[in-house]
């Protein structure tokens, strides 16, 4: 799936939401993210205007194996077009 170049940062800690991330720290331009469904995990978006497709994607599959799916799955359900 090709990833959005439209992404802000501020958007994707939105669209996390509904992964059960929630905001635990902020520092500078970074947030900290932390959910608690299926094990406690952590990820740190940067807050741009448009995350880089490579920042976007190295993120997403850290995250993706951590709630069994694919990077491509994830995409689908984070990144609707």
């Amino acid at each position: 799936m090709r990833l959005p170049r439209d992404v802000s940062g501020r958007q994707l800690v939105k669209r996390l939401a509904a992964f059960g991330y929630g905001v635990t720290r902020q520092e500078g331009i970074t947030s900290r993210l932390t959910t608690f469904l299926k094990g406690k995990y952590h990820i740190t978006p940067p807050d741009h205007e448009s995350l880089r497709v490579g920042t976007l994607r190295s993120m997403m599959g850290s995250i993706a194996p951590h709630h069994g799916l694919t990077v491509d799955e994830l995409a689908g359900e984070l990144l609707p077009e």
